[in-house]
């Protein structure tokens, strides 16, 4: 195995300015799924989650709760790769929706996977807060939600911080599976790229490296967020 040889074919192949645009763009289409998603994610777990939290004296909040519960365990009980090709091969077609671009329903479908998996850490995350703090919001007069949206939820983002960066680290490794409705990530570049010359030794490897470069920067994210919540609550 020359690895001189190796590296030499995979540079060189890099050289091409298609390859190199096809590369940044796999990169770009990677980060953007799984920022997305989790933006997204975030968004739908927490309405998720405060629905799951509140009190159900109304049947509306009934039949939200069962609806919630259903989601969660659809999204939760299936495979992404699955709700990827559901979506784009059979939910879309079955519509009559055509020309769908396939890195949006890409995003969409990573968002709603997310929003399951986010939910329950953001319920989680509201139940660590202490019961006093809702009393105290509406004891100055505040409605539920009011109180829930100003004083219980961003509480309860810096309790679960940590396990977001998870979420978030766990969206951008799975981004691979993109591959599966036609998306130009960097597994899809790589593998491209790889082909050129019929070695895909050297791109796999770079691939993991990226993969562990985009980590270690998300990690690093998530310490310094932490550290400026600490000095805030300090202040």
């Amino acid at each position: 195995m020359n690895w001189g040889i190796k590296w030499e074919r995979f540079v060189s192949t890099m050289e091409s300015e298609y390859f190199r645009e096809l590369l940044i763009q796999g990169l770009l289409n990677t980060v953007k799924v799984a920022v997305l998603g989790l933006i997204i994610g975030i968004i739908i777990g927490t309405l998720i989650a405060v629905v799951k939290v509140s009190p159900k004296k109304k049947i509306t909040m009934k039949i939200l709760d069962k609806i919630c519960t259903v989601y969660v365990a659809l999204f939760r009980g299936t495979p992404m790769v699955v709700q990827l090709l559901l979506s784009y091969y059979v939910l879309l077609p079955s519509l009559g929706i055509k020309g769908v671009n396939s890195l949006v329903v890409g995003i969409v479908v990573f968002g709603m996977n997310s929003g399951a998996y986010v939910s329950e850490i953001m319920r989680g995350g509201i139940n660590s807060v202490d019961n006093g703090q809702m009393e105290a919001g509406r004891a100055v007069g505040l409605h539920y939600g009011t109180t829930m949206l100003k004083i219980v939820i961003p509480q309860a983002v810096k309790n679960i911080l940590p396990t977001l960066g998870n979420e978030f680290i766990t969206l951008i490794k799975e981004t691979s599976v993109l591959s599966f409705i036609t998306v130009y990530d960097l597994y899809t570049a790589l593998s491209a790229i790889g082909s050129k010359n019929y070695e895909k030794m050297i791109p796999y490897i770079v691939m993991a490296l990226i993969y562990i470069v985009l980590v270690l920067f998300i990690t690093l994210l998530v310490k310094l967020l932490e550290r400026g919540f600490a000095k805030s609550d300090r202040h």
